[in-house]
């Protein structure tokens, strides 16, 4: 506790600081004894381009670090690459052995674990379409694969993105998708998806809408449509949190691999995080959905 009684923050030292629209790089303060480095970063890009018109703030919220080369990975939602608590509230521990890149791809299906489990208890996962192609959508695919969904169709206007190599993924125009009794928004944008919804489905918002975005009640109210939140903080039972995060962890590992993994990441030195959020800005990213930024100097990334 600090001298107003307060808990410290847990964390020190963001590497990265967003103001007027750009991302200006920070420099590594040393480690508290007892507190891991940031060795390794992940980007949300929808949520991180919308800071970027924001206030000036740190950004990033997941963190991995760990104290040597043998420990399992600990993520925290911390900004990028600042040193942690590993104490810091939400912080999830990956089973041994986890790589780097299933680590972080094991965040975003962590995310559509919960969420998923919030749908109707007689939900159809088999052919429920998921608008979106980043690293959301990724997670969202691979969580329907493991509850068993043979096909997954993917609503983008993006061609044949990397997420299209999931196995049972089908990319799908817009303008072609067929009415799903599942929709699940990945994006941020659920008034584009709502017209995808067969009537009595369900439409899940699994990415942050904007706070613009809208959807008709009148719709909903005629179509009898079910909208369910899914956020991934929302209400749930003690250790859900850790538990969905491990169990996406480990089924990544034994169903996927982790060189087929790697392969929808992108590992970017932090140096050039700046030019990352340059093209973010401008509305472009890499064509990998998930992007890793590396503070190691020196570690290597599995």
């Amino acid at each position: 506790m600090n001298a107003r009684g307060q808990d410290p923050k847990p964390f020190i030292g963001p590497r990265v600081a967003l103001h007027d629209g750009q991302a200006r790089l920070l420099p590594a303060p040393p480690v508290p004894n007892g507190w891991l480095a940031g060795r390794f970063s992940v980007l949300s890009p929808g949520t991180e381009r919308r800071r970027l018109a924001g206030p000036p703030r740190a950004a990033g919220y997941v963190t991995l670090g760990r104290c040597d080369k043998t420990a399992p990975w600990l993520l925290a939602p911390v900004p990028h690459g600042a040193a942690f608590d590993p104490a810091c509230p939400g912080t999830v521990t990956a089973p041994p052995g986890t790589s780097v890149s299933v680590a972080a791809v094991a965040r975003f299906q962590q995310m559509a674990l919960l969420g998923l489990d919030r749908a109707p208890a007689d939900t159809p996962w088999d052919g429920a379409l998921v608008v979106g192609s980043g690293p959301v959508a990724l997670g969202c695919a691979l969580e329907l694969r493991r509850r068993g969904a043979a096909t997954v169709p993917l609503v983008t206007s993006r061609g044949r993105p990397p997420i299209a190599t999931v196995p049972g993924v089908e990319c799908v125009d817009p303008v072609e998708a067929s009415p799903a009794k599942l929709v699940i928004d990945t994006t941020g944008t659920p008034e584009r998806a709502a017209p995808l919804l067969a009537p009595g489905g369900t439409l899940g918002l699994l990415g942050t809408p904007s706070p613009t975005a809208e959807l008709s009640a009148l719709s909903v109210h005629r179509d009898g449509c079910t909208v369910v939140g899914m956020h991934e903080l929302a209400p749930a039972a003690p250790g859900a949190y850790q538990s969905a995060y491990a169990t996406a962890a480990a089924w990544l590992t034994t169903h996927m691999g982790p060189a087929a993994v790697a392969r929808w990441c992108r590992v970017v030195p932090g140096q050039l995080v700046p030019e990352v959020f340059r093209q973010l800005r401008d509305g472009d990213r890499p064509a990998e959905p998930v992007v890793i930024f590396d503070w190691t100097f020196g570690w290597t990334a599995e």
